[in-house]
């Protein structure tokens, strides 16, 4: 981030990092407290719903699934905190004083390289789920796939902390678009092709077997047809993520005038809008996410034993 003139800024001795004083309309303004606010409640809504589903429901407690924990949680984040602090930081000067300002941005820089590493570790999960199917069982364990969490987590809590500290006295953009942009970019791209590829050939082989009659082969192309099912709309998620999050990295890395310009300001807001989609994607393509919201809602889950409750 280039350094910005301390005229446009609410803490001018805080460089970089301060927020900017608003100009918007009192026209925009309201439809921004509309809009945004729905958004946030929708998102902090249907994050929520997935968080309570996978931590409830026993039979949820996969590899896959503990993942897509990870990311709803980032996505709630960005719903409770992210969307409501960009109403403020458009309709008002920071009145929560420097030390929030400072912190409300070190966050948001947490919560974005942390769904980065999320998209990064599913493309790696569905890369092994579909291109080496055998040792999936025995490589990607919940023991496992729990400590990548963690670790991702932990990663963008010192990385976004170096890169800050790093902007206080140089512009650190280069590092940071190779490091949080570039080489993540690359690995979910390059993993993606090659599940695309292996998915499109295991999908002609079941064709080609389809008449088989044996129960063993019957139980196997299940269970190949369920990892593809997975590989698509886990595809979806990632894709849907690409969209927003190259818009909103490629705006970052321009200068202040284009910061400024209210096109900067929608693709910020349409990186946001991608915590709200992702549970919608959930909802469109997996029936257990529909079912457990549906025991969520009616309030099942409170009755004993309902964390056994099959939903699959």
């Amino acid at each position: 981030m280039d350094t910005q003139d301390g005229a446009e800024l609410c803490f001018p001795q805080l460089f970089n990092i301060s927020c900017k004083k608003p100009t918007t309309p009192l026209s925009q303004v309201l439809l921004l407290y509309i809009v945004v606010s729905s958004m946030s409640l929708l998102t902090v809504t249907l994050n929520l719903l997935v968080i309570i589903a996978v931590s409830h429901f026993r039979q949820l407690h996969t590899p896959t699934n503990i993942l897509l924990l990870s990311l709803a949680v980032t996505d709630f984040l960005v719903g409770l905190l992210f969307m409501p602090g960009e109403i403020l930081r458009n309709t008002a000067c920071w009145f929560l004083g420097q030390l929030t300002c400072s912190l409300y941005n070190y966050v948001s820089y947490i919560i974005t390289s942390a769904s980065v590493g999320n998209m990064v570790l599913i493309s790696v999960d569905r890369y092994v789920a579909i291109c080496d199917p055998l040792h999936y069982p025995t490589r990607i364990t919940e023991r496992r796939v729990k400590l990548c969490v963690c670790l991702c987590w932990l990663c963008s809590v010192f990385y976004c902390y170096v890169i800050l500290i790093d902007d206080l006295s140089q512009p650190g953009k280069f590092v940071d678009l190779v490091l949080s942009f570039i080489i993540p970019l690359t690995v979910i791209i390059v993993l993606y092709m090659r599940v695309f590829v292996v998915a499109v050939s295991q999908a002609r082989a079941m064709r080609s077997q389809v008449t088989a009659v044996t129960l063993q082969l019957s139980v196997t192309l299940t269970a190949k047809k369920s990892e593809l099912k997975a590989a698509r709309t886990l595809g979806v998620l990632v894709l849907v993520f690409l969209l927003c999050f190259c818009s909103y990295y490629f705006i970052s890395l321009f200068g202040n005038d284009l910061l400024n310009s209210s096109s900067a300001s929608i693709v910020i807001y349409l990186y946001y809008f991608n915590s709200c989609l992702n549970p919608l994607i959930y909802a469109m393509f997996y029936p257990w996410f529909r079912k457990a919201v549906k025991l969520i809602v009616t309030l099942q889950i409170l009755q004993p034993g309902s964390c056994e409750v099959s939903v699959l």
